[in-house]
C-alpha cells in the first residue's frame, strides 16, 4: 500500500506442517519467526541461492501488482478468500472520538517515623528491592559481546558490578565512533502523576546518557514504549495528559520522538470461583530508550570511583533543588506506602544546562566518575559507586538541608548525579556548573577514602558507619536468592560468598609482552594475505568479529558456511587456516556442536574434505566456543587429538555470560607463542563449556597440552564460580596438539582484540589489545 501497488498471493506456497489448516487460519495465524520481504523479479535466483546456502527455510508466495487490490487465492480449494481493496483495508480510519473523565489517586502522606529511627534498616531494605538490588541473574545469562562491537555493557570495574548508565557500541573494527543507548522509566510515579512520570522517564534517560560524549541534546533521539489500560476508568485522560506532557518537553529540549510502541490493553479481568467479577488493571508506564552518535566510545563514565594521589572528592548535582519529594520512591515502596508528592522535572532548562555541563566537563577530562541518581535516591548511588570500585566515602550531609530529617535527601529520587572530581579539578567543575545557572545544585558531599567504609555525618555526628563489602552482600541477596532457585544453588553460593573474600582483586592484567609490539609487522608489510577460512554452521553468529581479528593481523578471511564444503561449492585445499567460530549452532541446543560435528563425520564429502585440511603440515586451526566443542569432536580426523576433552553442560547449568582470567601456560601453540605467564582479561558466552574427558583417558596425558585455564586476580588456579564459570577441573579453558598447530578455546579472545571491546582493562594499556597477538602468532607461522 505504502509502495503504491497491490500483491496477488497463493495460500498453498506459504509453509506449514498442519495441511488441515483452514484458508483463514493459513492467512491469519501469527507464528513466529517469520518474514516478509519483497524483491526484484531478476534478484530471485540470487536470493534463493542466500537463503539455500544459509539453509534458511523460504518461499516465494505472491507478486506485486499494478492493481491496488490484495487477491489471496487457494488452489487447492479453488477459492479467493480475500479479494479487496488496499485503501479499504489500510486507508485513512475515521477518528474515533471517546469521552473520558479525570481523576487523581489520593494517597495518604509518607509516615516513616521507623526509617527516621533505623536509617540502616531503611537502607538495607532499600538495597533489597528488587528494582534497587543486584541484577546479575538477569545479565550473566545474556551474551553481551557477540558481534565484537560492545564498548560498554552493564558490568563496570574490575569485579563487574552492573551499575553502568548507559550502553556504548562501536560502528566498527577499526576506528572509536559508535552509538550509545540509556533507558528511563518512573511507573510507580504514575499513580501520583501521569505527567510526572513521563517527564521523569524522558530527564532520566538523558541523565543515564549524559555518561556518554555525545556533544549536544539535540543529537539525542527517543523511543517511547507506552504501556495503560485503554477504556479503564480514568486511565484514558492520564494517557493523553502523559502524551502531551511528554510532547511539551520534547519540544522544550529540542529532541524529538521518531518512534515507539504501545500496549493499550493492561488488564485482565475475569470472574472467580464465588461469581464476583475480578480485575487487574496495570497503571500508566513509559520506557523511554535514548539514542545518539558518539564520536569517540572511549571518552565516556561510569560509577567506578578513581583512586588519584592528589585526592578527589564526590559532588552531588540536584536538579529536584532541594525538594527532595519521595512520592512513589523505593524508600516509600519497602514501608507499604506510595506517598502524595512525586518528584518532578519542575524547569526543564535545568535539564539541558546539566546536559551540556557534562558534555563539557567530559571533553576536557574533569570528571572522573558519574553515577545518574534514579532507583534508590543518592544514598543508593553512593553504595553503588563504592560497590564497583571498593572504595570508601566519608559524606557530610550538612550542606544537603537545613532540616534535622535526612530521608528525603537520602532516598528522594530527584533528578541528578553524583559525579567524582580530583581536589584540583574542584574549583573549575563548581564554577562551570555556576555559569550554567546551576550554583545552586551543586553540593559538596565529602572525599573519596580507601578505608572500605561508608561513613554519614552531620554536624559531627555519625548517622551510618558501614563496611562496603557488607552493604554490597545486602544489596546482592536478592539476586543470590533468584540464582539459587534457577541455577546450581552451589554456584549462586559460591558467587555469594565470594563478597566476603577481602583480598579479591576482581580483574587483572599483567602480560609477559607488549602488545604494541606486532611481531608480524615485517610479513603484513609484504602486502600478501594468506587465505583462512571463517567456518560456520547454521546459527553460529560469531564470524564477523573472528574475521575482522584475523584480517586485523595480515590475513584474508573468508566466510565459509557449511553448507559450501557440503555442496563441493568451497574446498578447504585453497586455505592456510581453518577457525571453527562460536555462537548459537542450531539455536544452541544442548550438545549442538557435537551435531556439528557429526554433519562432519557422517557425510562422505565433508569428511574427506575435513580429513585431507588437517592431516596437511602447513596449515592450522582453532575452535572456538561452539567452534571448540565441535573440533574435540573430531579426534578421529585430527591427529594428536586423542586425549583432547569433550565440553559438557556448564556446572552452573545455566547459560554463562561474564568476563574472567585466563592465563597463559608455557606449551606448543602457535596461537599463544611468546605470551606464557600472561594473565589477560577475557570474554565467555556458552552452555556447554564444562571439560571432561573421553572415556578411558588420563589427566596426566593431558597435561602438557593445556594452554589456557581460568584464574583469579592474584593467578591462582580458578576453581570456585564464577571466576572458573563452567566448572572444568583444573580451570582448563584451552588445549592444543604436540606440534601446536590446532587448538582449541571455550573463551572468545577475537571478541576482545582491541582495548576498547574490554568491559575493563588497565588504565596503561594501549588501543591494541593483548589477544590480537595470538592472531598475529597465526601469521608469524604462516610466513
Amino acid at each position: 500500500h505504502d509502495g503504491g501497488v497491490g500483491a496477488w498471493f497463493d495460500l498453498r506456497r506459504i509453509p506449514s506442517e498442519e495441511p488441515a489448516m483452514s484458508p483463514r487460519e493459513i492467512w491469519s495465524n501469527e507464528a513466529q519467526e517469520r518474514y516478509v520481504v519483497a524483491i526484484r523479479s531478476e534478484q530471485r535466483d540470487l536470493f534463493l541461492s542466500l537463503c539455500e546456502r544459509e539453509r534458511c527455510p523460504v518461499a516465494i508466495v505472491g507478486e506485486a501488482t499494478i492493481q491496488h487490490r490484495l487477491r489471496v487465492e487457494d488452489p487447492l480449494l479453488g477459492t479467493t478468500p480475500v479479494d479487496m481493496d488496499l485503501e479499504a483495508l489500510l486507508g485513512k480510519p475515521p477518528r474515533m472520538q471517546r469521552t473520558v473523565t479525570r481523576a487523581r489517586n489520593h494517597f495518604p502522606a509518607l509516615q516513616l517515623e521507623p526509617a527516621r529511627n533505623h536509617l540502616q534498616q531503611a537502607l538495607e531494605r532499600v538495597l533489597r528491592l528488587p528494582a534497587v538490588a543486584d541484577k546479575t541473574f538477569l545479565i550473566t545469562i545474556g551474551d553481551r559481546t557477540v558481534g565484537g562491537l560492545c564498548a560498554r555493557d552493564p558490568c563496570v570495574g574490575p569485579w563487574q558490578v552492573p551499575v553502568a548508565d548507559v550502553a556504548i557500541t562501536l560502528a566498527d573494527f577499526r576506528g572509536f565512533g559508535g552509538e550509545a543507548f540509556a533507558l528511563g522509566e518512573r511507573a510507580p510515579l504514575a499513580l501520583l502523576s501521569g505527567p510526572a512520570s513521563g517527564r521523569m522517564a524522558v530527564a532520566e534517560a538523558l541523565t543515564n546518557l549524559a555518561a556518554a560524549q555525545i556533544g549536544h541534546l539535540e543529537h539525542v533521539r527517543l523511543s517511547a514504549n507506552w504501556m495503560a489500560s485503554a477504556g479503564a476508568l480514568h486511565e484514558d485522560a492520564l494517557l493523553f495528559d502523559t502524551v502531551a506532557a511528554v510532547r511539551d518537553l520534547c519540544l522544550t529540549l529540542g529532541t524529538s520522538i521518531p518512534v515507539g510502541k504501545d500496549s493499550l490493553s493492561m488488564r485482565t479481568v475475569w470472574r472467580d470461583e464465588k461469581g464476583q467479577d475480578q480485575a487487574v488493571t496495570a497503571p500508566l508506564s513509559l520506557v523511554v530508550s535514548a539514542f545518539a552518535h558518539c564520536p569517540d566510545v572511549r571518552v565516556s563514565l561510569t560509577p567506578e570511583l578513581q583512586w588519584v594521589a592528589e585526592g578527589s572528592e564526590l559532588l552531588l548535582v540536584d536538579l529536584g533543588r532541594g525538594k527532595n519529594r519521595l512520592g512513589g520512591s523505593a524508600l516509600a515502596q519497602v514501608y507499604g506506602q506510595v506517598g502524595n508528592e512525586p518528584p518532578d522535572l519542575d524547569d526543564p532548562q535545568d535539564l539541558i544546562a546539566f546536559f551540556e555541563v557534562m558534555q563539557r566537563l567530559q571533553h576536557a577530562g574533569r570528571v572522573l566518575a558519574y553515577h545518574d541518581r534514579s532507583d534508590g535516591g543518592l544514598l543508593v548511588t553512593l553504595c553503588e559507586m563504592l560497590f564497583c570500585s571498593h572504595q570508601g566515602a566519608q559524606i557530610d550531609l550538612a550542606p544537603l538541608s537545613p532540616l534535622p530529617d535526612v530521608l528525603g535527601p537520602l532516598f528522594s529520587e530527584e533528578l541528578g548525579a553524583v559525579i567524582q572530581v580530583a581536589n584540583s579539578q574542584l574549583d573549575a567543575v563548581v564554577k562551570t556548573f555556576a555559569a550554567a545557572g546551576l550554583a545552586h545544585c551543586v553540593h559538596r558531599l565529602g572525599p573519596v577514602t580507601a578505608n572500605g567504609a561508608l561513613i554519614l555525618t552531620r554536624a559531627n555526628q555519625v548517622l551510618l558507619s558501614c563496611k562496603v563489602n557488607a552493604l554490597h552482600r545486602i544489596w546482592s541477596e536478592t539476586t543470590h536468592q533468584m540464582q539459587s532457585l534457577r541455577d546450581n544453588p552451589h554456584c549462586a553460593r559460591e558467587e555469594f560468598d565470594r563478597l566476603l573474600d577481602p583480598l579479591d582483586t576482581g580483574l587483572t592484567g599483567p602480560l609477559s609482552f607488549d602488545p604494541e609490539h606486532n611481531v608480524a609487522t615485517v610479513l603484513i608489510g609484504r602486502g600478501h594475505r594468506p587465505p583462512v577460512a571463517i567456518l560456520r554452521e547454521q546459527g553460529i553468529n560469531g564470524q564477523v568479529e573472528m574475521a575482522a581479528a584475523f584480517h586485523q593481523a595480515g590475513f584474508a578471511a573468508r566466510d565459509v558456511h557449511m553448507s559450501d564444503i557440503l555442496s563441493g561449492r568451497v574446498n578447504l585445499q585453497d586455505f592456510i587456516g581453518l577457525v571453527a567460530c562460536g555462537g548459537f549452532s542450531y539455536g544452541d541446543v544442548l550438545g549442538a556442536g557435537e551435531g556439528w560435528a557429526k554433519s562432519i563425520l557422517f557425510n562422505e564429502r565433508a569428511r574427506d574434505a575435513f580429513a585431507r585440511f588437517f592431516t596437511r603440515g602447513d596449515v592450522f586451526a582453532l575452535g572456538v566456543c561452539n567452534g571448540c566443542q565441535m573440533m574435540s569432536h573430531l579426534s578421529a580426523l585430527i591427529p594428536g587429538t586423542a586425549h583432547w576433552p569433550r565440553f559438557v553442560r556448564n556446572r552452573s547449568e545455566q547459560f554463562e555470560a561474564r568476563w574472567v582470567m585466563l592465563e597463559v601456560l608455557p606449551g606448543p601453540s602457535l596461537f599463544l607463542q611468546g605470551m606464557a605467564g600472561s594473565r589477560i582479561p577475557v570474554p565467555v558466552a556458552h552452555g556447554e563449556g564444562r571439560a571432561q574427558l573421553p572415556s578411558g583417558a588420563e589427566w596426566s596425558a593431558l597435561q602438557p597440552h593445556i594452554a589456557l585455564r581460568y584464574v583469579d586476580g592474584r593467578g591462582q588456579v580458578a576453581q570456585r564460580y564464577p571466576l572458573n564459570p563452567n566448572g572444568s577441573p583444573e580451570g582448563l579453558a584451552g588445549v592444543t596438539t604436540a606440534d601446536g598447530r590446532f587448538t582449541l578455546c571455550m573463551p572468545h579472545p577475537e571478541r576482545a582484540f582491541r582495548t576498547v571491546q574490554m568491559s575493563w582493562a588497565p588504565r596503561e594499556w594501549g588501543e591494541t589489545g593483548p589477544w590480537l597477538r595470538m592472531f598475529q602468532n597465526a601469521r608469524v607461522f604462516v610466513g
